[in-house]
């Protein structure tokens, strides 16, 4: 009678099926199929056999490729490699070639990481060798030729030459300033509001490339006038605040990590009280071009383009731009007390429109901050409130230097890429006018465009276009932050209260990312100085009326008055006995 063998069946106690694989199938590769599948070919090395739109999907498995039973090449053949020792004939046109690269051949190399290559035939080291040369031969003469384009930059000098006796009381390096913040800002509050403003124009602002409008030389009287010779602080120093500055020095320190060239502040510490103050005859004033940019201008001497004519034209242009936008001569906006620099006798149509505006910060419990800010205009809106503005303008001086864009091409259609290379090429410039409009708590901030009328001519010049912004929508737009200017200010008057009383310098490095402050012996920069240059510049103002200029004379530190009368070299910088 036959037998029957019950076979071995595995109890599931958790679900259903299987628990292990069975023995023969242990060492089996598994790939999933159905029996819906159907069958292509039997060998297909390459993969791409249907490549007819209609038939891509008709042998696809539904569960996917699988890769179990894939081929991976092995480097087994490695050992071995064909070398063909025959010498190519190459044309003329090659040899001369190569004989020119390798007179200039450079000492760099191109890197190339081959080690995550997968390609099969470059598993080999000899064979990442041997792509790494090719690499080096065809980019390592190319990188000779653009080092040789790019001009080497000139060392800088120093606003100021450092003295033996100088003794240098803090360094601090950029990287540290960055890295500064202070938020406990609290808001500002106006102690005493001086001048008289003039409305904006808003012609201006329908004016664009195709209709430009002509920059006009205004002759008016512009009062830049240091802390210490203020009256207004002097007045308040007696009752109320402990430190004291204007807003464009404020706004030197507080975007310092952003310059380049070299400046200088000097800080009078009297009792417990600190005065940021600029120095007489300097170049504080001066606007500067191109100062961040790749290559800034570098040119020496007269020439058109040298860093300080371009100083000269970019301040005339701001300075006449700023009041030829304005309804000159109309109705102004006046403020409780009239302008403190303006002399009885002298008429107001020959003052700049400017307002003043004394604001008081608290910086903690130990920090009361005074600062004199600044106004240029004033705007009425449609349901007659007052808006007060800044009003800076940009120049262009020649588009084939320092990556520049041609305005009169793209500023109408592009103006997002004027600006940014702007911001580029002068972004400590830009920084200093947004900072100094939030801290006069200006609504907007007018922007011209101004280009010269012929690229070698920088006595005539052409208004192409303004745009208008918001300081503080402005400043996170050029990645300004607010809470690192403040903190950079903070750790500055931390550092000069601890010092002792007597007259410091803090002064940018002229080639270095690094400002230190130096203390002054007795009598630098004292006005014992300031006779002698004064007695040089009286031989100077006889020379200027023998060739027919007139010089104006006010009772103040540094004004500038512009008269332009051949080209931009007339602009005379007075500096009067005090």
């Amino acid at each position: 009678m036959a037998k029957f063998h019950a076979p071995v069946i595995q109890d599931n106690p958790s679900g259903w099926g299987p628990c292990a694989v069975p023995e023969k199938f242990k060492d089996m590769p598994y790939q999933p199929f159905s029996k819906g599948d159907r069958l292509g070919k039997v060998a297909d090395w390459t993969g791409a056999t249907y490549q007819d739109k209609r038939y891509t999907n008709k042998y696809s498995s539904q569960f996917g490729g699988g890769s179990q039973y894939a081929y991976f090449h092995e480097e087994d053949e490695t050992s071995f490699q064909l070398v063909d020792t025959a010498k190519t004939q190459k044309t003329a046109y090659q040899r001369n070639r190569m004989r020119f690269a390798q007179v200039g051949k450079s000492t760099k190399t191109f890197s190339c990481d081959l080690s995550t290559c997968t390609h099969p035939y470059l598993f080999g080291n000899r064979d990442r060798m041997r792509l790494q040369k090719k690499f080096q031969k065809q980019f390592g003469v190319r990188q000779k030729w653009d080092q040789k384009s790019q001009a080497q930059l000139k060392p800088r000098d120093s606003s100021v030459e450092v003295r033996s006796d100088w003794e240098v009381k803090e360094e601090m390096d950029f990287p540290r300033l960055m890295k500064m913040r202070y938020m406990d800002v609290a808001d500002p509050a106006d102690i005493e509001c001086c001048g008289a403003l003039e409305h904006y124009d808003k012609a201006f602002d329908r004016v664009t490339t195709r209709n430009e409008k002509q920059l006009k030389s205004i002759k008016r009287i512009f009062h830049t006038v240091t802390t210490t010779d203020d009256p207004v602080i002097r007045k308040l120093a007696k009752t109320q605040g402990n430190v004291f500055a204007t807003d464009a020095i404020l706004a030197t320190l507080m975007c310092c990590t952003r310059s380049v060239n070299s400046w200088d502040i000097i800080v009078q510490r009297v009792g417990n009280k600190l005065f940021f103050d600029k120095r007489d005859n300097s170049d504080f004033d001066l606007l500067t071009v191109s100062e961040t940019a790749n290559e800034p201008p570098q040119d020496e001497g007269s020439s058109l383009n040298s860093p300080r004519n371009l100083a000269m034209e970019a301040t005339y242009i701001n300075h006449n731009f700023s009041q030829q936008c304005l309804r000159m001569g109309g109705e102004r906006y006046k403020f409780p007390n009239p302008n403190p620099f303006v002399e009885e006798d002298t008429e107001k149509s020959e003052v700049a429109s400017v307002a003043y505006r004394y604001r008081r910060w608290k910086l903690g419990d130990d920090i009361d901050l005074i600062v004199r800010c600044e106004h240029d205009g004033v705007m009425t809106g449609a349901n007659g409130e007052v808006s007060f503005i800044n009003v800076k303008a940009l120049n262009e001086w020649d588009s084939r230097y320092c990556n520049g864009v041609d305005w009169r091409q793209k500023l109408d259609s592009q103006r997002g890429a004027v600006l940014a290379t702007e911001l580029k090429n002068n972004s400590y410039k830009l920084a200093r006018w947004t900072c100094c409009a939030i801290l006069a708590g200006s609504e907007y901030l007018k922007l011209g465009y101004v280009s010269r009328y012929h690229v070698k001519d920088s006595s005539r010049h052409v208004i192409l276009g303004t745009q208008q912004f918001k300081p503080n929508e402005f400043a996170s737009q050029i990645n300004l932050s607010m809470e690192n200017a403040w903190g950079i200010l903070r750790c500055v008057i931390d550092i000069c209260r601890k010092l002792e009383e007597g007259k410091y310098l803090i002064l940018k490095d002229p080639n270095k990312q690094v400002i230190r402050v130096y203390s002054l012996p007795d009598g630098t920069f004292s006005s014992d100085e300031d006779e002698e240059e004064d007695d040089e510049d009286e031989e100077e103002d006889e020379e200027g009326e023998d060739n027919g200029l007139f010089l104006t004379s006010v009772p103040f530190s540094i004004i500038f008055c512009f008269y332009l009368v051949t080209s931009v070299s007339d602009a005379l910088f007075i500096s009067p006995n005090r």
